[in-house]
């Protein structure tokens, strides 16, 4: 038992691999719990595919492709709510536009860009958290540094902003910055966790932990608690999976993340399907209930 835990600890990929995947656990299941309050999930998603034409650029210009991508980050969410603000465009259909032309044109330039230099683009899609250099490792902690810091000084704040932000607004709380500096996390937290899980992926590692820790505590502190040992036990879990199995890690710290979740939705004791204290009469639960009525609609027709 022990030398399954060990053996890929002798590896000094392996050591590095495992410590970026416990920051990035920590950080995307902290951010991602504001995100899923705010039933702004999309949000994530447009960033994490925004950063391609700055990882594009920065490597055509030999720059730094994590600032290209935090660069990228930003700007998509300034134009998102640019089109919000400036237009009667709803904001979830602004996301999706800035989401798909950014991708689009950052896969048009990694295309034309791999005609004189060879990009994987499976790398900047799925991520390859094996790879990482302890140069990424540090930039990754430092930036988990910061993001966490925000988080702690600015933690009544942003929770009130996120559940009430027209109260927020009235109590005198500077909610356009409270906003921008939420952005800014988001897409620093899509950075930190672009090497881990890919552009693709990062939205299942930023919901996905918190939803599942939604299930089982009540208060929001305890969800981002939570949120954060079920990230680090999801990345570890994937990692070893990985190594052992021959999986791509990033997929496979997504697969256990999910798996976890849906363990959660059918067994919680308080909010699970299977699990949920029956309500109505004869004891049947409502799922049930909505079966049968289903079921007696189809006959009558």
């Amino acid at each position: 038992m022990w030398d399954l835990l060990l053996d890929p600890l002798s590896y000094s990929f392996m050591q590095r691999s495992l410590l970026v995947a416990v920051i990035v656990g920590v950080i995307c299941s902290v951010v991602g719990s504001y995100l899923m309050v705010q039933r702004l999930s999309l949000l994530g998603d447009a960033i994490s595919h925004s950063l391609l034409p700055g990882l594009a650029i920065a490597f055509w210009l030999g720059m730094n492709i994590y600032v290209g991508a935090f660069v990228a980050g930003v700007l998509s969410t300034v134009l998102i709510a640019w089109i919000h603000r400036r237009s009667p465009i709803k904001e979830d259909a602004a996301m999706g536009i800035v989401l798909s032309s950014f991708f689009a044109l950052g896969i048009t330039l990694i295309t034309l860009i791999q005609k004189e230099n060879k990009i994987d683009l499976n790398h900047f899609l799925f991520g390859n958290i094996l790879s990482v250099t302890p140069g990424e490792v540090r930039d990754t902690a430092l930036i988990a540094v910061l993001v966490l810091a925000c988080v702690v000084l600015l933690y009544k704040e942003l929770l009130f902003y996120s559940f009430d932000p027209l109260g927020a607004q009235a109590a005198g709380l500077p909610v356009n910055l409270l906003n921008l500096g939420l952005m800014l996390l988001i897409a620093l937290t899509v950075v930190a966790s672009m090497k881990a899980v890919g552009v693709v992926l990062v939205l299942a590692l930023l919901i996905t932990p918190g939803a599942t820790a939604y299930l089982l505590v009540p208060r929001f502190h305890q969800v981002m608690g939570l949120g954060a040992v079920l990230g680090v036990v999801s990345s570890i879990s994937g990692m070893y999976l990985s190594y052992y199995f021959n999986l791509p890690s990033g997929p496979a710290i997504v697969l256990v993340a999910s798996v976890l979740f849906f363990l959660a939705l059918l067994f919680s004791p308080s909010q699970g399907i299977f699990t949920r204290p029956r309500t109505g009469t004869g004891g049947e639960s409502g799922l049930w209930r909505e079966i049968k009525a289903l079921w007696s609609g189809l006959k009558s027709r």
